[in-house]
């Protein structure tokens, strides 16, 4: 599995952290930014890891911002992207089981750098069920296309 990950300037001690995780775990990944605490506008990384996850040359998206709202909300953006900001394994776990994320989306200042590690772990251990799930995105990709038959 080969996994983008990408942070501003707010998230660049858990980034680093996810980074070591990925490699002990044995996972490919690779960092788009950014690489030092200087700030930078978070839509100009998100757009780079959505993009890479899209184009198919990685499996997910890992982005990290101050609260993860703004990652969530600049990577969503992109087409085919299905970004989720997750506080906890649970929600770590839905977002792959049920809604196919194919980024994690986290929160430097709302999280414990512990916790932060396990929903990562959990989001890359979780895969998609599909039936009635498969439905319901479905939809969601015709809203993002603009179709009108969502029945």
């Amino acid at each position: 599995m080969r996994i983008a990950l990408g942070c501003d300037h707010r998230g660049l001690k858990f980034k680093e952290a996810i980074i070591s995780l990925l490699t002990e775990l044995g996972y490919e990944h690779q960092d788009f930014g950014c690489y030092s605490s200087d700030p930078v506008d978070y839509p100009d990384i998100a757009q780079k890891v959505a993009e890479a996850v899209v184009s198919g040359k990685f499996d997910h998206g890992v982005l990290i911002c101050s609260s993860g709202i703004g990652m969530s909300i600049a990577a969503n953006k992109v087409k085919g992207i299905r970004a989720a900001l997750c506080c906890n394994t649970f929600s770590a776990q839905r977002a792959r089981q049920h809604n196919d994320a194919n980024v994690l989306c986290l929160g430097e200042d709302t999280l414990e750098s512990a916790l932060a590690l396990d929903i990562v772990k959990v989001y890359l251990s979780a895969t998609f069920e599909g039936g009635r799930h498969l439905r319901r995105l479905e939809k969601v990709h015709n809203l993002e296309t603009g179709s009108l038959d969502n029945n």
